[in-house]
Order: structure tokens, then sequence, then C-alpha cells
């Protein structure tokens, strides 16, 4: 993670903010205050507040991509960063009052880097409407809110197709981080992806939480436990969705000779945090939040936010395939082949296992 400086802003506001982040807070004293600030010369810049769901910046997949999007966006038009990140104890008013502590603390846009956040971005954006407020992987139905959606069945249904192909036992796994709709759709797509190409391939699946538990996604330990289990049990590819958790399936991964795993959100291949696992990672499932977070920042600074549903498909690149380390070369016709058969519609992808 990178450390970078702590914002100034009005103290009053301030200081709200530095109360709240500790009682509703983040996963560490790290991500507590984990800001950055700088002035734009020209007083144009955006002041961007980012709550992050659990893991927070840092966390090598989903959050991280967010974080790219955030960044790029402070880069190119100046102004600041302001980051607060969940814990898994969190509570529905915990996650409210965040959102309404950077409202108040005058940032806009606010992003809910999330599912979890829905019903408090619902309450916090009619309280504030001159706020424009994004929320990655959830649909919220109010005026000043773009809600930025993902085809993930569909990525998934290709890292499905390159489990099958790639597998020399006819036994592969799938982990969830939380059994959740949006996580299942990664399961359909995945399953649904391999047995297309081979129905005779062995699809094993565990989720490593349930509900409103959200550990699932922030606990490398059970997520290398999971994998551990799987390869014991004879899979030789294993494709996570599992948030940090899925850090833990790559490296029992990588001890096993022979196997292979498939990253998820971001390009896992390139995270230097996984450098030494990379030779080990088939491929990744990349959804780019950070293109839909971009996008949002950059609309609302261009004063025309972007509002509704705005959905990132694998026809307009939303998701995809890494091609780094150049492990699936040798199938790509194929991989080309069933991406063509997707956005086509000729193959219908299943949202559900």
């Amino acid at each position: 993670m990178r450390r970078v400086a702590k914002l100034s802003a009005a103290c009053a506001a301030t200081a709200a903010l530095a109360l709240s982040a500790t009682a509703c807070g983040s996963t560490s004293s790290e991500n507590n205050d984990k800001s950055s600030s700088s002035s734009s010369s020209d007083g144009k810049g955006v002041k961007i507040g980012l709550a992050f769901d659990v893991g927070g910046r840092g966390d090598r997949s989903f959050n991280d991509s967010a974080a790219r999007g955030a960044d790029k966006a402070k880069s190119e038009f100046g102004g600041e960063i302001k980051e607060l990140t969940a814990k898994t104890s969190d509570t529905e008013a915990d996650r409210e009052q965040r959102l309404s502590d950077l409202a108040q603390a005058g940032y806009n846009p606010i992003i809910g880097v999330g599912y979890a956040y829905s019903d408090s971005m619902k309450k916090v954006a009619a309280k504030f409407p001159k706020t424009s407020f994004g929320i990655v992987d959830s649909v919220v139905d109010v005026n000043n809110v773009d809600s930025i959606t993902f085809t993930e069945e569909q990525g998934s249904y290709l890292a499905g197709v390159a489990a099958a192909l790639k597998t020399k036992k006819n036994h592969v796994g799938f982990i969830g981080g939380v059994d959740v709709p949006l996580i299942k759709k990664f399961e359909a797509g995945y399953v649904q992806g391999v047995h297309d190409t081979n129905p005779k391939i062995k699809v094993e699946t565990q989720y490593l939480s349930h509900g409103s538990d959200t550990s699932g996604f922030a606990s490398p330990d059970k997520g290398k436990a999971a994998a551990q289990g799987m390869l014991d049990k004879g899979a030789d590819v294993i494709y996570s969705a599992a948030g940090s958790s899925g850090n833990g399936a790559i490296e029992a991964v990588s001890g096993a000779k022979g196997t292979w795993a498939i990253g998820v959100d971001s390009d896992q291949y390139n995270i230097p945090g996984l450098a030494k696992y990379k030779n080990s990672i088939l491929t990744s499932m990349v959804k780019n939040v950070d293109v839909g977070v971009y996008d949002f920042i950059k609309s609302v600074h261009d004063g025309k936010p972007l509002t509704g549903v705005n959905s990132y498909s694998l026809a307009k690149d939303g998701v995809s395939l890494a091609t780094s380390g150049g492990f699936i070369d040798d199938i790509q016709a194929k991989l080309d082949a069933a991406k063509k058969k997707i956005v086509d519609g000729g193959i219908k992808v299943k949202t559900t296992p």
C-alpha cells in the first residue's frame, strides 16, 4: 500500500470525519486515515470520497481496481482523495455514517466500492441531493446515483473455458468469498463455461462466508485452506472470486506442481505483491472497476454527472481475460470464439448456478 499525506480540509469537517473514521472504521490504523491530498492550482480539482469494501486499498484485487480509477482521475483533474475502509463487523449504521461523513465534509463525488453500500447509499444520497454518488456492483434507484455494474458472469464464462482447456485431471475448483447473488454470478458463468467446453469435468465449489458475514473477502488464510482442500481432492485449476482471500488461494496453488490459479478483478499476474506466485496464475478475469470509477469521476468533473445504471459488459470490454504471462496464448483462438458467441447472443450466460 502507498502511504500518502493526510488531507487538509476545513477544521470542523475534518475533525468530524476523523472521528467517524475511527468509529466506523477501517481494517487497520493505516487504512483508517489513509487519504491523499493535493491542491489543484486552478481550484477546479475534485474532492473524491472513496468508501471501500473490506480489505481496502492493497487487497490486490477489487478495491485496488477502484483505487486505480480514482488515482487516475486525481492525477488528471487535481484535487484530493479521502479513503475510508469497511470492517467485517460493520453494521448498516456504520456504512450509512461513513457515507454521511464524507458528504458532510464536502466530498463530491462519493463512491461506495461494493454492493454492501447499497441500502446505506439509498438513504444518504436522498439526504444529499446536490452530491453525486456512485456505487459499484449494485443498483441504487436515486436520482443522484450512478450504479456501476458489470457482467461478471460473461467474463467468468471465459475463465471457465480456459480452465476446461487447461485441466489435465478433468477436475477444477471455484472459491467464492461470500455466498451472495453477486458472487453467484461468477460461479454460474464459470461452471457454465467449464461444462459447455467439457461436460465431463468435475467442478468443486466452496464459499468462505455467508450472508452479512463479509470476512470471506478479507481472509487469505481461509482462501488458502479452501484451495488446499480442492488440490488435495484432485483439482488442478482453481478460480477465486474472493477479494484478498483469493491471494491465499493463489499461494496454495503455487505450491502444487502442475496446477493453475485464475485471478479476479485485477490482472493479478502483474500485481507486485503476488510476483512470486505469478507463474502459477493462468489468467485473471479482469473486471474494469477502475474504468467505471474513472468515468463517473470525470463526468462529475465535467459538470455532467452520470446517473442511472451504467453496465460494463464483455462487448464493451468491461470484463475480459488477462493475457499476461502468455499462458493462454495456445487457447486464445477458442477463447475469442467463445467471446464472439456471447457478444453476438449465441451463448446466453446464466447469472445463477
